[in-house]
């Protein structure tokens, strides 16, 4: 039996936006746009999602990436992508990312039951199966995307293309 609702809130059903809705549409102008009081732009937070899901997606394949060190290891410096087709790769990319997770949702009970190796202190002090790595990777996207409605909102670009809650 696959996680469906893991599967189903990676891909923003119940009260969770769609991911993919909420990044697709965005112009580079606007990623590269940040709100008042405010720290990241949107360009910025789809880089950091991108960053942890293929931290995570390296460490469940048992690659054994580093840790950063930092914090700001994982965040882009520039607000705004180098170019056009960047932001563009930047989203297929999160896409992607999004696809991979999705996978290992559909996998067998056996397999979401291994274990996935610790590659920091504070990765044995929890529970690593996959399938926790895969929840924890979820609500990490969560807290983010939740940022991005937020920004698209104070932007008036709120909400997508492909819908979303307005209240």
């Amino acid at each position: 039996m696959s996680e469906r609702t893991l599967i189903e809130l990676l891909y923003g059903k119940s009260a969770h936006a769609n991911p993919v809705d909420c990044v697709e549409d965005v112009s580079m102008e606007l990623a590269s746009r940040r709100a008042s009081n405010f720290q990241h732009s949107i360009a910025q937070l789809v880089s950091h999602l991108n960053y942890w899901m293929d931290y995570e997606l390296r460490r469940i394949r048992g690659e054994n990436p580093a840790y950063p060190e930092h914090a700001a290891e994982s965040w882009p410096a520039e607000a705004a992508p180098a170019h056009f087709d960047e932001w563009k790769e930047t989203i297929a990319h999160f896409k992607e990312s999004l696809a991979k997770l999705a996978a290992l949702a559909e996998s067998a009970p056996d397999v979401l039951a291994r274990e996935v190796p610790a590659t920091h202190p504070t990765h044995a002090k929890h529970s690593s199966t996959l399938l926790a790595v895969l929840w924890q990777t979820l609500v990490h996207n969560s807290y983010h995307l939740g940022q991005i409605a937020m920004l698209r909102q104070s932007l008036g670009a709120w909400p997508p293309k492909g819908g979303g809650d307005t209240w």
